[in-house]
């Protein structure tokens, strides 16, 4: 298995790992590059203005940070065209299909890019231009993988001409409309050619080369070469490539499949099974959503963020549980926390803040893959999808390094802000109608992480003792938390206003990814708050955080009016969509 996903910067060790292993596969498979060039990748992406074009760098990897293919893609804004200058995977593992998939996400991305196409070089497979045997071989093979996609080189123009007199090997141009079916007219395509060979090939090119090469298109619209080795009925059907295309702009839909094996039956318990399919009902009527099923992952995530010891108790208490029995904590050791009570049941006021959240024999095990499948949501991000809905119970948002409550044992939105911290900096917008305590605990000392919350004031809503607007964090985290807490009674308006402040304050930090713990308890009716947040406000909501156009993993944690759960959820990301992905 491998993913593939955009490298933006080189800060953090994992992504280190990366670009040092893409570097070595370029000296390897490419041995006549310039070692200056390969150096210089990391700044070429970081100082676009430099370069004059914008350079995306996607990594195929095995999900442990060892490359097994990748693909260097420069974006020209100015001209609305797309260059692929590499695609290569390790030599020990092709024929994987690794080429073809990045191929295809470079595709993805030239038209979520609005471009015109895409173009690239590729080596001939005229024996005029290519005096060895076996590497003509090699760039017939290229060019008819290519043809697949309905790629051919333009024709009938000077490109293919040795920069120096008597070279061999001369690249063609090659062109590939990636499904949009745009018409390549003489004068874009001059602009375009005009635009590689200035600023990709300044160092080589003279102005007379550039000006003979340019000069010497003259169809118009330009020409492709006929398919010459795949049949017709074998290239990919560009409709179905721009459906596929299309389907980027999915919201990625991950569901807690075993959700259900925790069911608290007890009186007045209101984080029941019907939150989810109150949500599922009424998104699923939407064709915004594309759901995928989560994946397994090592407990090791957990234990990086919640202490091993709170660990080990919550796995081991719950199993000796009876079923169909919950236990609530009722002794809290305020006086003495080093000496702990035999009895496991008794012992679990050592660890929850809270009277209300049983302990039972499913509880674990439902928490467990609540953070699989936002660690799996989180992977998607990393594999550059822009939106992730992670829909889950139990919540996470209230449970600390090692403490359980408000419904949470494990926080899932934590865990996964962790985990992508691995490769970017993190920015947290929790807006449940409770503070967001678990994450304010978890990451009270990092600046990698920004926490915000905007929630009911700590005076009269849950958990009561933390959420104050002077916690701003300690030590390398003071400043890095935020908390906004808001009155037992608002307005929209007062809403909005502290909505967008928070929202300067993400766009200042400039993160690489947004974790959005998704509460639903703002709404109006609510048994657990008293707001009055409607359809139309979620919906606002989302637009806004939309437009931070941030690859966003949203949380589900609180909501429990199941009548308008649906409805207010699926406004929520039709706003979101919009604002993503809206001019």
């Amino acid at each position: 298995m491998f993913r593939i996903r955009v490298i933006s910067n080189f800060y953090y060790p994992s992504n280190k790992k990366i670009i040092n292993n893409i570097q070595n596969i370029i000296r390897k498979q490419f041995p006549y590059e310039k070692e200056e060039y390969i150096k210089n990748i990391p700044a070429q992406i970081e100082d676009p203005l430099r370069f004059q074009f914008k350079t995306i760098l996607f990594a195929a990897d095995d999900f442990k940070n060892n490359v097994r293919g990748f693909s260097l893609l420069f974006h020209f804004p100015d001209l609305k065209f797309c260059f692929l200058d590499y695609i290569a995977t390790d030599k020990k593992i092709i024929g994987r299909g690794i080429g073809g998939a990045l191929y295809e996400r470079m595709r993805e991305e030239t038209f979520s890019l609005k471009a015109i196409g895409l173009f690239y070089e590729c080596l001939p497979d005229d024996p005029v231009l290519c005096k060895d045997p076996e590497i003509l071989k090699q760039n017939i093979a290229r060019l008819k993988f290519y043809e697949r996609y309905g790629a051919t080189p333009i024709v009938n123009t000077k490109y293919e001409t040795p920069i120096k007199e008597g070279g061999d090997n001369p690249p063609y141009l090659v062109f590939d409309d990636c499904g949009t079916q745009k018409v390549l007219t003489r004068n874009k395509a001059k602009k375009i050619v005009r635009a590689i060979l200035e600023r990709k090939y300044k160092d080589i090119c003279t102005d007379e080369y550039i000006e003979m090469v340019v000069n010497s298109f003259k169809d118009d619209p330009v020409k492709l070469r006929p398919i010459k080795y795949i049949k017709n009925e074998k290239i990919i059907s560009r409709l179905k490539s721009q459906i596929r295309l299309t389907e980027k702009r999915k919201i990625i839909l991950i569901v807690s499949e075993k959700h259900n094996i925790h069911h608290v039956r007890d009186r007045g318990y209101v984080e029941a099974p019907v939150r989810i399919s109150s949500i599922l009902n009424e998104i699923e009527k939407s064709d915004l959503f594309l759901r995928l099923k989560s994946e397994h992952y090592h407990v090791k995530h957990i234990k990086e963020v919640h202490e091993i010891d709170f660990f080990n108790y919550l796995k081991k208490v719950c199993k000796n549980v009876e079923p169909n029995r919950s236990v609530y904590p009722y002794v809290f050791p305020i006086r003495n926390s080093a000496r702990m009570p035999k009895e496991l049941p008794i012992r679990a006021g050592y660890y929850c803040i809270d009277t209300f959240t049983p302990i039972n024999k499913n509880a674990f095990s439902a928490a467990i893959h609540a953070v699989d499948c936002a660690l799996s949501g989180a992977d998607k991000i990393l594999e550059n999808h822009q939106l992730v809905y992670v829909l889950v119970r139990p919540p996470g948002h209230h449970a600390e390094r090692k403490a359980f409550g408000g419904f949470c044992y494990f926080n899932s939105s934590a865990i996964a802000a962790h985990y992508l911290s691995n490769f970017g900096k993190v920015a947290m917008l929790d807006i449940d109608y409770h503070h967001g305590n678990g994450q304010q605990d978890i990451f009270y000392s990092r600046n990698d992480v920004l926490t915000i919350s905007i929630h009911g004031h700590p005076s009269f809503a849950y958990p009561y003792f933390s959420g104050f607007s002077d916690e701003k964090g300690e030590g390398e985290g003071f400043g890095f938390n935020n908390n906004f807490p808001l009155p037992e009674k608002i307005d929209k308006a007062k809403y909005f206003e502290t909505l967008k402040t928070a929202l300067k304050k993400i766009k200042k930090f400039k993160p690489d990814f947004l974790v959005v713990p998704f509460g639903l308890d703002t709404a109006k009716g609510d048994p657990t708050g008293t707001w009055l947040l409607t359809a139309e406000s979620f919906k606002e909501i989302g637009l806004l955080i939309g437009k931070l156009k941030l690859p966003t993993l949203v949380v589900q944690e609180g909501g429990y009016r199941t009548k308008v759960l649906g409805i207010n959820a699926l406004s929520f990301f039709n706003g979101l969509w919009v604002g993503t992905y809206g001019s």
